[in-house]
């Protein structure tokens, strides 16, 4: 059906934070603003009340009970901090064969 939300975050600064390292010894760097991200979820709870609801991000060209699940579309916000002082952090990175 989908991946939870919180996997979809935790992916998200993966690739930021492989970001950052690529461009630690880059003469130019960038600051790393908000970042936004728009999916569609769906609330799944379990059938004890003792299961709390999950967000589950609904993939694309998904079938099945999808068609069945009210879903919602979100966007979050989020606005990157590095370590314990909250810095900005900077990216850089080089381009691949496509971006060319």
């Amino acid at each position: 059906m989908g991946v939870e939300l919180a996997e979809v975050i935790r992916a998200l600064r993966d690739e930021l934070e492989s970001a950052i390292e690529a461009g630690a010894g880059e003469a130019l760097r960038f600051e790393l603003g908000p970042v936004e991200v728009e999916v569609s979820v769906a609330i799944v709870a379990g059938a004890s009340a003792e299961v709390k609801p999950r967000f589950v991000v609904i993939a694309l060209g998904a079938s099945g009970n999808v068609e069945r699940t009210s879903t919602q579309r979100i966007k979050l916000t989020l606005t990157p901090r590095e370590g314990p002082a909250g810095r900005t952090p900077m990216v850089a990175g080089t381009a691949g064969e496509r971006e060319r």
